[in-house]
């Protein structure tokens, strides 16, 4: 199940979901937007790491997926990755590639991904506590 607009307002507000910062403009009817953390340029034909400014916090009923905006995608650029476990912390490093015909300017504050917020059936037998948890800005690869 995704969360509705109104269940992600509600677990923000009483500490059982985290987005940091939060703003209500970014929050759509089943998704929220994250976005860019600096003034990026995503050049044609390169994969460029974009950080989102949120840092997230999931429990472990929740995980997340992140679909790319379909004005990115008009413009030929599309998202390489996109699955948060249940426990991750961090900011997001976000992996997009432009296919199009021209460099796409990225402001800082700029809605870039959507993150749909899934629950999570069932007890998790190991959160995330990976090789990213508690990233901050763009983290490289770590394999």
């Amino acid at each position: 199940m995704v969360l509705s607009s109104s269940i992600i307002r509600t677990r923000i507000k009483n500490g059982t979901l985290g987005i940091d910062p939060f703003a209500e403009e970014s929050l759509q009817p089943s998704s929220y937007d994250l976005r860019s953390a600096e003034d990026i340029t995503i050049k044609k034909g390169e994969l460029t790491l974009v950080p989102t400014m949120e840092f997230v916090s999931l429990p472990e009923d929740l995980c997340a997926t992140l679909w790319g905006r379909s004005s990115f995608g008009r413009k030929g650029v599309v998202l390489g990755a996109g699955y948060i476990d249940p426990g991750f912390r961090g900011n997001l490093t976000l992996c997009m590639v432009n296919y199009g015909p021209e460099d796409i300017s990225v402001t800082k504050g700029m809605r870039v991904v959507q993150m749909l917020i899934h629950t999570v059936e069932g007890k998790v037998e190991n959160v995330y506590d990976g090789n990213y948890q508690d990233s901050y800005g763009v983290v490289k690869s770590k394999i």
